[in-house]
């Protein structure tokens, strides 16, 4: 589980093996994780596989390389890392699995000063998990979504998400992770069981 708050940055070093493995060069966080652990990357939950140099490497499935933005990194492309959360930290954000739903398209950035608005596009089956005012975390990074339409939603970055995160670099057209927000699945779910 994690909060969709990112205090660390990494690089993308590449890919190894095809695309059955990325390498991560993550020097601020490298000594606090150990093979086995998962780190959220963009956020997607992956286990580390082994640490080389300055570099985190990590399998991808098919699934991931297919359900996010982790198959299609440019070299030297900064990702969002997040460790997963314990039993002593806050929960600043909202509750994220890594487990991301889809892919979103980045359709308009807009200067909203002191930050930007993203509008962002989304598969249509994911619009019964969104709310206006509700959780969405892009990239990993935990996010309100302050417009929401029936194919795509806007959300507010403040100046502190911009400095901290990779959505600062985040251009039109550009594809990002999409998780909904947890809860609300659940509760969909669990309404839309007795109409099935």
């Amino acid at each position: 589980m994690f909060t969709g708050i990112i205090n660390h940055t990494g690089l993308f070093k590449g890919y190894h093996r095809g695309k059955q493995e990325i390498a991560v060069e993550a020097p601020s966080i490298i000594a606090q994780i150990e093979v086995g652990e998962s780190l959220a990357v963009n956020g997607v939950c992956l286990s580390l596989i082994k640490k080389e140099n300055k570099a985190l490497f990590f399998n991808l499935s098919q699934e991931t390389i297919q359900k996010t933005n982790l198959g299609s990194l440019r070299q030297g492309e900064m990702l969002n890392l997040e460790q997963p959360l314990t039993l002593s930290s806050p929960l600043s954000g909202h509750i994220i699995t890594g487990h991301v739903d889809s892919r979103g398209k980045v359709l308009l950035i807009s200067q909203k000063k002191p930050g930007k608005r993203l509008k962002v596009s989304f598969p249509p089956e994911l619009r019964p998990y969104f709310i206006p005012e509700g959780s969405v975390a892009l990239n990993g990074v935990s996010l309100t979504i302050a417009r929401l339409s029936p194919s795509s939603f806007d959300v507010e970055l403040i100046p502190i998400t911009l400095k901290n995160s990779n959505l600062g670099n985040l251009k039109r057209g550009d594809a990002v992770n999409v998780e909904c927000d947890m809860i609300g699945k659940y509760v969909y779910n669990w309404i839309s069981k007795d109409k099935r």
